[in-house]
């Protein structure tokens, strides 16, 4: 039992640090979210419209960032290259162009917490936002508690109210409903590792936790699946992975393997009720990525390279829409999101001949105008929530420059706003309601992280 617990406790320490590069961190990232083709199953990149997992890091000479830029330092904060890659079809902009925000009168700071050394330990994070403003608080699990703990903590006053136990031991979780009267996570197995979805119920009026598992549904390969406005939880299923040429790919001038224009991965697509076990359904779809706003489903082709068409789908009455993005030949779909009347991609499109990698954030119309595309070298993002009513996109700028930090795009007034400077290295976030974001930066010399939650003033 010691050397078991001894095992546990070493599992739990080692999350969520990297202490890398920035910018050989990016590269490392950007090859994640491409390598799926090796043969590993990949997630749906719904995954990353709904829950912001992915781990940065920032150089250790940023690690003196506070917080968020709370005075004006002009509007031009670098990152573009001189020899500017292929222009996106439609307007353009870059992170150059973005206003430097002033907390109270562009944002304001809902609630922030930090975990002041992360190094060798697990720590304490915000999951997400309830629709009624309740923080999703997560506890470890860490050294000293191999379990994690969740509580609903008020922004305004920092006061937790402690949820009963949730016993998933060590698995990941992703919330993918975030309501006034249940919270449902899902896990990938729980306990026993399998690849079964599995849901986590929690009843804020009862007070307790249920599990749902569906038994007809086909495996998965880790916590996956989006609310659609129906109430079902669309869960997509790997159906085919783009193929590694023979040599493997070519290398670009930051030695990052370029693999811009790859055929990209396929998804059978199913549902579920969240109530029902037996309630399964092959939507006999074949997807990329998907995501919702509050009345249609959105969804590409492929994802993980060529995304293909785009289609965008009313629940209510079934008219459908099809539409090319225009993204460039050489441009991978990394996922999709989407809100109101409004669909966003983020792409990787490969290297500039001034070996610049060009990655975009393009935000189209439901019906594909061409609304702004945000280019520049080390960017990704898009909106997170999980009912598709996050009117903001948010931008994290992780290449090695002066531009480094987190941005926003208020879809509401077409506001573009540098949010912070720098960021942490550390895996943190999750989905939040119309006009409201997350982001994280370094503190104790980038050994620890605080998280932020922060509101757009009109």
């Amino acid at each position: 039992m010691t050397e078991l617990q001894d095992l546990m406790r070493e599992t739990v320490a080692e999350q969520p640090y990297d202490d890398l590069d920035l910018h050989d961190v990016m590269v490392a990232g950007r090859r994640r979210a491409r390598t799926q083709r090796l043969g590993r199953a990949g997630v749906a990149s719904a995954v990353v419209a709904v829950g912001l997992v992915a781990a940065v890091a920032a150089p250790r000479a940023s690690s003196g960032d506070a917080g968020p830029a709370g005075a004006p330092d002009g509007t031009g904060t670098g990152g573009t290259s001189t020899t500017a890659p292929p222009s996106p079809a439609g307007p353009t902009l870059h992170l150059s162009d973005a206003v430097q925000a002033v907390e109270g009168r562009d944002f304001r700071v809902l609630a922030t917490h930090t975990n002041q050394n992360l190094d060798g330990d697990n720590g304490q994070y915000f999951d997400g936002v309830t629709d009624d403003g309740m923080i999703l608080f997560r506890d470890g699990p860490r050294f000293d508690q191999l379990y994690p703990r969740f509580a609903l903590m008020n922004p305004a006053t920092g006061a937790k109210t402690w949820l009963p136990r949730l016993n998933i031991g060590q698995a990941d979780t992703m919330p993918v409903e975030l309501g006034a009267h249940r919270l449902v996570l899902v896990s990938q197995g729980g306990v026993n590792r399998s690849g079964a979805l599995i849901g986590h119920v929690f009843d804020r009026d009862t007070w307790q936790w249920s599990t749902v598992t569906w038994p007809s549904l086909p495996e998965v390969a880790g916590p996956t699946g989006v609310l659609g406005p129906d109430g079902r939880l669309y869960v997509p299923v790997l159906a085919t992975q783009g193929k590694v040429p023979e040599g493997d790919w070519p290398l670009g001038r930051n030695k990052e393997a370029d693999d811009s224009g790859a055929a990209g991965d396929t998804y059978d697509l199913w549902s579920v009720s969240l109530d029902d076990p037996s309630d399964v359904r092959d939507e006999n779809m074949s997807v990329g990525s998907i995501a919702f706003t509050s009345t249609s489903m959105v969804w590409s082709d492929r994802t993980n390279g060529s995304g293909g068409l785009i289609h965008v789908r009313n629940m209510t009455t079934g008219d459908e829409t099809t539409f090319d993005p225009q993204a460039g030949a050489r441009c991978n779909l990394l996922s999709v999101s989407a809100a109101a009347d409004r669909v966003v991609l983020d792409e990787f499109c490969g290297e500039s001949s001034a070996g610049v990698r060009d990655d975009r954030i393009q935000i189209l119309t439901t019906n594909g105008d061409q609304i702004v595309t945000i280019q520049d070298s080390g960017i990704g993002g898009g909106t997170f929530s999980v009912d598709g009513s996050d009117d903001v996109v948010t931008i994290f700028a992780t290449d090695r420059s002066p531009a480094l930090g987190t941005y926003a795009y208020d879809l509401s007034t077409d506001r573009f706003l540098r949010i912070s400077h720098g960021m942490s290295m550390f895996s943190m976030g999750g989905p939040t309601p119309a006009g409201e974001l997350m982001w994280s930066t370094a503190v104790n010399d980038n050994h620890g992280a605080t998280q932020w939650l922060g509101e757009l003033t009109p």
